[in-house]
């Protein structure tokens, strides 16, 4: 099932400051036009939002008009919601915690991981 975007075009009038008042990712899909999967979204809908604000921070919009803001921010929405339908949050790691925690990275010096386990046992021995 796929929930697309109807075909009227987008309202793009001051277009950032009503995004700014969303809240739903389902919401910035259709304000934007972008159709989407709902079990792409559901899945990974933290790891778009966080990566279309990454894109989306190294972009200065300054200056430039509404149409235009609206066609790069829809872009950038597309673009982030590609990255994840196509992989998974596990493989673009967005989150610190995910960062953190990659497998293919060794431990850092001084943080070593004690299993929970292990150190229940020494308390059941004394």
């Amino acid at each position: 099932m796929n929930c697309s975007a109807d075909s009227r075009p987008i309202d793009v009038t001051d277009i950032l400051a009503r995004l700014k008042g969303l809240s739903a990712a389902e919401e910035f899909f259709a304000v934007l036009g972008v159709s989407y999967d709902p079990k792409v979204l559901n899945v990974s809908r933290l790891h778009i939002m966080k990566r279309v604000g990454q894109y989306l921070a190294e972009e200065d919009f300054s200056g430039l008009p509404d149409q235009v803001i609206a066609a790069r921010v829809r872009a950038t929405l597309e673009r982030a919601y590609e990255d994840f339908a196509i992989s998974s949050p596990l493989k673009h790691r967005v989150f610190k915690v995910l960062k953190d925690h990659d497998p293919n990275k060794p431990a850092t010096p001084g943080r070593a991981f004690v299993p929970f386990d292990s150190v229940l046992k020494r308390f059941g021995k004394e």
